[in-house]
């Protein structure tokens, strides 16, 4: 997400009004996890509008499906709500990354006939990703198989949540931890590709280091991928997301060294305070 008033002061300037948060945020990072849409739909056509005119031509903007699709209708009988959904994106669609199917926990081996009709109906020219949760998805069994499968084959992206960091230590005190251990799925990680935009989302820890610890295997991954010509998108979350911005930033950095990437933008907030 970008719409974030604790990241005033920091990634955008202090008392920056919501209208320049895209703006200021696609000047540093190249794409974003768009969650709104999970909980609210479709956009407004305006709102798609301005969104295309703030962003700059490079800019990925990554959706998740409606839950109204995935989780109230389970993927059954949607077809004229997702392409509602597509047609309305169609400002952005030169600018997508993957959309996101993210599925619920419950949604096993026995639904993927509702994923496979998804998949058949997904316009060519817009990347997916799916996440699943089901435990039966994570034991290399023939759900596994029959997921993966069905990915291969219609080029989506296995999405790979990695809540590792986040569960490697009991709450301590800490409630925004808590809160998140309660809500994130404790999925193990299977790190595979399944098309050619592997998606990462990282959920982090408050310690930088346990986020460090966990990351540093990806490094190499993701090198992987890039010298493979595959295009990873790499999302961060941290607990309360108040410093997510800022380990986006230092993740980035220990990619950038191997990857010989440029340096990230300054941060809007960070640079007006140094020139008080």
């Amino acid at each position: 997400m970008w719409a974030n008033p604790d990241w005033c002061g920091s990634l955008y300037p202090p008392y920056a009004g919501q209208e320049g948060w895209l703006a200021d945020y696609a000047r540093v990072f190249s794409a974003v996890e768009g969650s709104t849409t999970f909980y609210s739909g479709a956009p407004r056509a305006e709102t798609v509008a301005a969104w295309a005119h703030l962003a700059p031509a490079h800019f990925r903007f990554c959706f998740k499906l409606p839950a109204s699709v995935t989780h109230a209708k389970r993927l059954d009988h949607v077809e004229a709500e997702f392409d509602a959904f597509v047609d309305a994106l169609a400002p952005l669609h030169e600018r997508l990354g993957p959309l996101l199917v993210q599925l619920p926990r419950d949604f096993g081996h026995a639904e993927l006939p509702r994923l496979e009709a998804l998949l058949a109906r997904w316009p060519s020219a817009i990347p997916c990703a799916v996440e699943v949760r089901h435990p039966e998805f994570f034991h290399k069994g023939a759900a596994e198989v029959a997921l993966n499968r069905l990915l291969i084959t219609h080029a989506a992206n296995r999405a790979m949540l990695d809540v590792r960091a986040l569960f490697s230590t009991p709450p301590e005190g800490s409630p925004a931890l808590a809160h998140a251990q309660k809500e994130k799925p404790r999925c193990p990680l299977h790190v595979l590709s399944t098309g050619d935009q592997p998606l990462i989302r990282f959920i982090g820890h408050l310690d930088e280091a346990i986020n460090l610890h966990y990351f540093t295997p990806w490094i190499d991954q993701i090198k992987l991928w890039i010298n493979q010509g595959k295009t990873p998108f790499l999302f961060v979350h941290t607990a309360d997301n108040r410093q997510a911005p800022q380990l986006a930033r230092r993740l980035f950095q220990a990619l950038a060294g191997d990857l010989g990437l440029p340096p990230l933008g300054e941060f809007a907030g960070e640079r007006q305070t140094s020139l008080l």
